[in-house]
């Protein structure tokens, strides 16, 4: 009985660290890129609808980091979503969340070098 009623309890405490865990990878971080900024759609071919997506390149390894904002509408898009184009180098400062494995930036602020 007290073998079991020990178990509870640390099972319980394992629960409640990895809920704590999933809120805090909700909640985001505030992080600072650079990279190049592409369309998902027309240069990556990874959306449906033209959006944004910031490519990391770090020890020859690409990271995309998908932008949550309104894609095409953004100003900084249609100078990224252009025939012939290859994307832009920008500075990025934003909230930066995973989710489905895949990183997303959130309130995203572009600067082009």
């Amino acid at each position: 009985m007290r073998t079991a009623l020990l178990m509870s309890l640390g099972l319980g405490l394992v629960f409640a660290l990895t809920a704590s865990v999933r809120a805090e990878e909700e909640k985001g971080k505030e992080v600072k890129l650079e990279g190049i900024l592409v369309c998902g759609k027309c240069a990556l071919k990874e959306t449906d609808d033209c959006s944004n997506v910031l490519q990391v390149t770090k020890d020859d390894k690409t990271t995309n980091y998908y932008f949550k904002d309104d894609g095409k509408k953004e100003d900084y898009h249609k100078m990224i979503c252009t025939a012939g184009k290859k994307g832009k180098a920008v500075k990025v400062s934003g909230t930066l969340t995973e989710k489905d494995g895949k990183k997303w930036l959130t309130d995203a602020k572009v600067e082009f070098k």
